[in-house]
């Protein structure tokens, strides 16, 4: 569950480091200026489609910092050997001893997704 107020905090943080008003905002993401406006005023919750937008809008915003704050803004990408590659770094580390992966859901910009259980085909 996202934590509107949080999420206003983020969402605000982003528009400042962009220099965007509410409007330009979004326009850049192509939702009605009156989205941008209820979700600021905390009249409104985020929607998936809002922050998918979001995210593939501005590929400095992290999935998971936008919606829960882990993690950080922006991305630092650095360049890597390949031309015209980044390698995404994030300072969010998990110690691979406490923590499971139970399942992995991948969504794709068509609206179709894949589910990955760890126990599948054992």
């Amino acid at each position: 569950m996202v934590n509107t107020e949080e999420f206003v905090q983020r969402l605000e943080k982003i528009l400042k480091y962009y220099g965007l008003s509410a409007s330009a905002f979004a326009d850049k993401i192509a939702v009605q200026r009156s989205t941008i406006s209820h979700l600021l005023s905390g009249r409104n919750k985020p929607s998936l489609e809002f922050v998918l937008k979001v995210v593939k809008s501005f590929p400095e915003v992290n999935l998971y910092w936008l919606l829960n704050g882990k993690g950080t803004f922006p991305t630092v990408q650095k360049e890597t050997a390949a031309p015209h590659s980044t390698e995404i770094v994030s300072s969010t580390e998990y110690p691979s001893n406490s923590k499971t992966i139970k399942k992995i859901i991948i969504f794709y910009e068509d609206g179709c997704f894949e589910v990955f259980n760890k126990n599948a085909g054992q």
